[in-house]
């Protein structure tokens, strides 16, 4: 078996364990969001903007939440992830809210032999193409999966938080802005609940701003912006503080947590 399918196998056992936690955990708050609540944030809400009619291709989408809140905006959604476990929770979400999204098992960089329908946009969200060991297919897909006039769009995190090792409780630079090495991290715990008692075992790779713009201007797509925010949604990093506009920041912003990315074919 070549290496990136046992990098992979071992990912999606972990996702597929932090389905059933992220399910239950605070942050994910599936009660609300059953209740109606979006769960998408304000940089993707501000970008796509009025999305009724569409057709909306969600990369990694995990158990479907984002998909299915686009889904509630109006969208025609279809939502593909690795994890079975969280594909198999997607759909039985989609059942229970008498939604009309599809959901699709697969690879992300495989997508394209799933799924032959072209979309009105792409999209992706937050710790996304960390899980990838190349991003030049994967900015072949997403040409391949637009329409001509389609837009793609990522809010994920900055390349540079994941300089950073935060698992002994400390923030360290450890690891290459530009590192074609596999990174490998075995920890208790997920970021949805720190104190579940499962074992994450992952497989991970970082990516350069230089690499996301090129593995998509290479497939054909036109770079519309690139923002970079010291603002992120989540608290998903040690020591983050928390504004009066509900997102985290560190104390010295002194570099950025998010950024994102629209193109268009």
């Amino acid at each position: 078996m070549d290496s990136k399918n046992i990098y992979f196998n071992a990912n999606r056992a972990t996702w597929n364990e932090k389905v059933k936690v992220h399910a239950a955990s605070e942050m994910y708050n599936l009660d609300d969001f059953k209740k109606g609540k979006s769960s998408l944030m304000s940089y993707e809400l501000d970008a796509l903007g009025d999305v009724k009619g569409k057709s909306l291709l969600h990369l990694q989408c995990h158990f479907g939440m984002d998909t299915l809140s686009w889904s509630r905006m109006g969208a025609k959604c279809t939502g593909i992830d690795l994890s079975d476990e969280g594909i198999k929770l997607a759909k039985s979400l989609n059942i229970e809210l008498n939604l009309d999204a599809q959901f699709v098992c697969c690879n992300v960089l495989e997508t394209s032999n799933f799924i032959e329908d072209r979309f009105d946009i792409v999209f992706t969200s937050y710790g996304v193409i960390g899980w990838l060991p190349d991003l030049k297919p994967w900015g072949q897909m997403i040409a391949e999966r637009l329409k001509p006039g389609g837009s793609f769009f990522m809010a994920e995190f900055h390349p540079i938080v994941w300089m950073f090792d935060y698992l002994d409780g400390k923030t360290t630079m450890k690891y290459g802005y530009m590192q074609d090495e596999v990174i490998y991290e075995e920890y208790e715990g997920t970021y949805a609940d720190e104190n579940s008692k499962m074992i994450s075992k992952e497989y991970g790779w970082n990516h350069g701003l230089g690499e996301v713009v090129s593995s998509l201007t290479e497939a054909g797509l036109h770079i519309e912006y690139l923002k970079e925010y010291d603002e992120s949604p989540y608290n998903v990093l040690p020591d983050l503080e928390k504004t009066k506009s509900g997102m985290y920041v560190t104390k010295d912003r002194l570099y950025p947590l998010i950024f994102t990315l629209k193109a268009t074919k």
